[in-house]
């Protein structure tokens, strides 16, 4: 096992023993195999523990297993406690999903602040098994197929060249102690219905399934780097990059054969399934605008002729203020700001700039998003108008409304920013002072 176990990760070119490696030791089997296997080999490495506090005494005993572990080896010992019930409950994710966000990211900060090049994870070839019939049954699509990667950024997992059964006979073998997980005996989870019920059929009608699986999954990653860089180049030639994320054009889309495999692996980077996906092509067919859909992490705006992807951030209820004296804003907006007598200033022509009458404002200004009824007398004209009547006649998209801000003095609207004053705030021939604010 220990020889496998290095000429896979040479053949591989995983890492060196000059490499700094985070092993991740959950305190099961396959972590704890991992951990001597690394010591054995000669390999530089600290371990890195997560508890996640979701099986109370037991969780606090594999920590506690863990750290004496690390102590064996004399290597650095990390570890973080995590609430991650009420981290799921915050995400509206599962618990799993949300081990699995928490875990990476305290390893990816731990690696920045430590310097480790590596972080190394258990995962062996009954995991990637496992993982490639769930992919299937969510219908993940191609990309589902290719099973667990073996080397994604910084992350690397030597033991996928192993299945459960070596990993378990290298333990017994050498006497190894490690931490049973109650949970993993449970069928609550679709990982332990397929280890426990439907891989086991399997097996009986093919013993050796894993070898078979296993050159399905590298056939797979074969045939999935040649769709993708197909899809790519298609996909390249109908994408616009926005500084708030990606436009596409939605008749374009509509002429690419077949149109829902394009659409699919357009938006699934972005956490949009295959159910959402086919309502968006609905959208499109119907020619429907306006409409909205949403990932975990994403947006998508059927808008005219365009599909709109943003970042699922955007809200309607910050407020910041602009005091008197204040010479620079770094929140939302990167804003300057500067005070002058009025006979001395010469108006630019400009839509990223304010030139407004100071002695008319009253402070502090706020930056703010628009709201329902909203109204201004934009710049030239004798009447109020309304803001959203204001956005279709300059044809604002909904995510550029989304992503307008306004500068108010009271109740007032003061500018659209970088589109349009407010002309009872301009400058004129009985302004003293101008306050001029430039995006």
């Amino acid at each position: 096992m220990l020889n496998r176990f290095k000429k896979f990760i040479s053949d591989k070119n995983l890492f060196t023993p000059e490499h700094r490696l985070l092993l991740a030791v959950s305190g099961g089997v396959d972590s704890v195999v991992l951990a001597y296997l690394c010591y054995r080999a000669g390999f530089n490495f600290s371990i890195a523990h997560c508890n996640f506090g979701l099986r109370g005494e037991e969780s606090e005993g594999d920590e506690k297993f863990i750290e004496q572990l690390a102590g064996k080896f004399n290597v650095q010992f990390h570890t973080k406690r995590f609430d991650t019930q009420a981290f799921a409950g915050k995400r509206n994710v599962s618990v799993q999903m949300a081990a699995r966000e928490l875990r990476y990211n305290w390893f990816a900060a731990v690696c920045h602040q430590e310097k480790y090049d590596r972080v190394v994870i258990a995962h062996h070839k009954d995991d990637e098994i496992e993982t490639l019939f769930i992919n299937i049954i969510r219908g993940t699509g191609i990309s589902g197929l290719h099973g667990i990667p073996l080397q994604r950024d910084n992350i690397v997992r030597p033991l996928l060249f192993a299945t459960r059964v070596d990993i378990e006979n290298y333990a017994k073998n050498n006497k190894l102690l490690f931490r049973e997980d109650s949970s993993n005996s449970s069928d609550k989870y679709i990982r332990n219905k397929l280890r426990h019920k439907v891989i086991p059929v399997l097996k009986e009608i093919n013993p050796n399934l894993e070898a078979a699986i296993s050159r399905d999954i590298e056939h797979f990653q074969q045939v999935e780097k040649i769709y993708k860089e197909a899809i790519g180049r298609k996909l390249a030639k109908l994408i616009v990059k926005r500084k708030n994320g990606i436009e596409a054009d939605v008749r374009k889309l509509l002429r690419l054969n077949p149109a829902p495999v394009y659409l699919y692996e357009l938006l699934s980077p972005y956490g949009f399934n295959d159910t959402v996906c086919n309502d968006v092509l609905k959208a499109m067919i119907d020619d429907r605008t306006g409409r909205r859909f949403f990932s975990a992490t994403h947006r998508l705006v059927k808008d005219r002729l365009r599909l709109i992807i943003t970042s699922n951030t955007v809200s309607g209820e910050e407020e910041y203020l602009i005091r008197s004296g204040m010479k620079k804003l770094t929140e939302p907006l990167s804003l300057t700001v500067s005070k002058s007598k009025a006979v001395s200033y010469s108006i630019p022509r400009s839509n990223r700039v304010a030139s407004l009458d100071f002695d008319k404002l009253k402070f502090p200004l706020t930056i703010r998003k628009w709201r329902k009824g909203d109204a201004f007398r934009p710049l030239g004209m004798k009447h109020k108008k309304k803001l959203s009547d204001f956005f279709i006649d300059n044809k604002f998209s909904l995510i550029d409304k989304e992503h307008t801000w306004l500068l108010t003095s009271g109740t007032d609207i003061v500018w659209v920013i970088g589109y349009r004053l407010d002309d009872r705030f301009k400058v004129t021939d009985k302004t003293k002072n101008v306050y001029v604010i430039s995006v």
